[in-house]
C-alpha cells in the first residue's frame, strides 16, 4: 500500500504539466499578426490571444502558450504595459498538433519593432530552419 502511494504521488507533477512534444508540432512553425483579445497572465503558463484575418477577411482567434509571470518578468515584461488588448502584434512558435487555433509561442514582435521572448524554444529544437506554415 504504502509503494503504491508513493507512485501515485510521484505521478502527480507529470499529469500536472505537459511536454513540448506532447502538445505541439516543432515542424510546423507558425507566424501570425493580428491585434490581441486577452492577456492571461496565470501559472504554469501565461497565455495570449490574438484575432487573426485570412486573405479573404475572416477573423480566427488564436490561442498562445507561453513562460509563467515570474519568467516573462525576468525577461522584461511588465504587466498591462508591455503588451495588451488592442494591440498589434506578429506571434512567431509552433502550432498544435491537433490543427486548432493554438500554438506555443516563442517570439512576439510588437507595432515598433521590438522583439521579447514569450516561451522557450521548442523541446525538439528551435525551428529556425523550417518555413513558416500558411495559415488558411
Amino acid at each position: 500500500m504504502k509503494k503504491l502511494l508513493i507512485l501515485l504521488l510521484a505521478a502527480l507533477p507529470v499529469a500536472a504539466h505537459h511536454s513540448f512534444g506532447a502538445e505541439y508540432d516543432a515542424d510546423k512553425p507558425v507566424t501570425l499578426s493580428g491585434v490581441i483579445t486577452k492577456v492571461d497572465w496565470s501559472n504554469p503558463h501565461s497565455y495570449l490571444f490574438l484575432d487573426v484575418k485570412d486573405a479573404k477577411g475572416a477573423v480566427a482567434n488564436w490561442k498562445f502558450e507561453g513562460y509563467p509571470p515570474s519568467v516573462l518578468y525576468r525577461t522584461g515584461w511588465k504587466r498591462e504595459v508591455t503588451m495588451k488588448a488592442g494591440d498589434s502584434i506578429t506571434v512567431s512558435g509552433w502550432r498544435a498538433r491537433d490543427g486548432t487555433n493554438w500554438a506555443h509561442a516563442r517570439e512576439v514582435t510588437f507595432a515598433n519593432g521590438q522583439k521579447l521572448f514569450f516561451g522557450p524554444p521548442a523541446g525538439t529544437g528551435d525551428g529556425g530552419n523550417a518555413a513558416p506554415v500558411e495559415v488558411k
